[in-house]
């Protein structure tokens, strides 16, 4: 923020602009506002602010509210910050499916494309879905890629400084794909790429069960098990990107946790491979002794992993997530008794409450971050011209 005060010359602009930033951030998030309180918000002058505001007004950053005539007398013209100017995508490229989300400047989703994708699917055709999706998901909110101003591409597999996942995917040949690369063809706009443990532990801060905490141990657990650490609030990824793959060593006993549940006696042949897990929940809630015992085998070797990040950073909270979060009522009662058995501390434990979307919503997240770095921090402005 930057006072009233006298200016000349060169210095005359970056005061405005400096001054504009310090509005703009004010208004972000909040109700419609007056001058005056935003004046109070900020500390510049009543006269001063009145300005910024009318010069954000014409830019296309702030829009005027109008009053609703439920006031007595002449009401003070109230003013919103404009959260349609600019637009962020999240994307979620998974084993089984594209999900694409597209969000205003606040964050409020706006329209969101799923689009099936087979496992096997290689490289072309995967990045084919991610078009499709990208392309359907902006049709059906009638914007076009240049009222973009952020992407974040969520991936299975730790992320290095290039983008890549070179160290493990279990998505084939995608070690050698670089979305950002396949991506800026189509935007001009950063597009970011991170894990999906990580993005989902973003989720569960921003919008999900874990909001009340800083720090934060995710375990994503599905058919393929992984973890996203927050410490003190912020994302952790490592040197390399990655943090939180403690699934690798093989002690650990994550790579092979999920085969309880999927070798489980006398699932009946028919039965998906996608479905067997569901089948083993649905059974163990009937009391089936082979699907209770292969789900006591499972949380045994769930909890190792778990036990040890705990032990290491101490979480606040562990949130379950991924698509056996949906039978978290089943798991999270003799995951804390397993963690009791090893641990000096036992933190809460608390089911994810955004399901499929939390990868693609933490992707969200972290380019509407990415635009707030850019926005607010001195050095970086934005220039306030906005996408038509």
């Amino acid at each position: 923020m930057v006072t009233d005060g006298a200016a000349s010359g060169a210095d005359v602009s970056k005061l405005r602009e400096l001054n504009s930033l310090s509005v703009v951030k004010a208004m972000r998030g909040q109700p419609p506002a007056t001058v005056t309180e935003l004046a109070a918000r900020t500390g510049l002058s009543r006269p001063g602010t009145d300005v910024v505001v009318r010069g954000l007004v014409s830019d296309g950053w702030v829009k005027v509210v109008e009053p609703d005539g439920s006031s007595v007398g002449r009401p003070a013209r109230r003013y919103r910050f404009n959260a349609g100017a600019g637009h962020v995508l999240g994307v979620d490229v998974g084993g089984h499916k594209i999900l694409v989300l597209l969000a205003d400047l606040e964050g409020k989703v706006l329209h969101s494309h799923r689009l099936p994708v087979e496992p096997e699917a290689d490289p072309v055709a995967r990045l084919g879905a991610v078009d499709t999706a990208i392309t359907q998901c902006l049709a059906g909110a009638g914007m076009r890629p240049d009222q973009v101003w952020a992407v974040t591409v969520g991936v299975t597999g730790p992320v290095d400084a290039t983008g890549r996942t070179t160290l493990f995917t279990p998505l084939p040949g995608w070690s050698s794909v670089s979305p950002a690369e396949h991506l800026s063809a189509r935007f001009s706009c950063p597009v970011l790429v991170e894990n999906d443990c990580k993005l989902g532990a973003v989720a569960e801060r921003w919008q999900g069960t874990a909001q009340d905490a800083d720090d934060i141990v995710y375990v994503l657990a599905g058919m393929r098990t992984g973890a996203g650490l927050i410490l003190d609030g912020t994302l952790r990824r490592g040197y390399g990107g990655a943090a939180g793959e403690i699934g690798a060593l093989k002690a650990v006993r994550w790579l092979a946790a999920p085969s309880h549940l999927e070798n489980c006696p006398g699932i009946p042949s028919d039965v998906h491979p996608n479905d067997r897990a569901a089948w083993v929940f649905e059974h163990a809630r009937t009391g089936d002794r082979d699907a209770r015992t292969a789900l006591r085998k499972y949380v045994k070797d769930l909890a190792v992993g778990a036990a040890a990040l705990v032990l290491a950073l101490d979480p606040q909270v562990v949130v379950l997530g991924g698509g056996y979060s949906r039978s978290a009522d089943l798991i999270i009662d003799p995951l804390a008794r397993e963690l009791g058995r090893l641990c000096l501390r036992v933190p809460e434990i608390r089911a994810s409450t955004l399901g499929a979307d939390s990868v693609a919503l933490g992707a969200l997240r972290v380019a509407l971050d990415h635009i707030d770095a850019q926005l607010f921090t001195d050095g970086m402005p934005a220039p306030l011209v906005l996408s038509s």
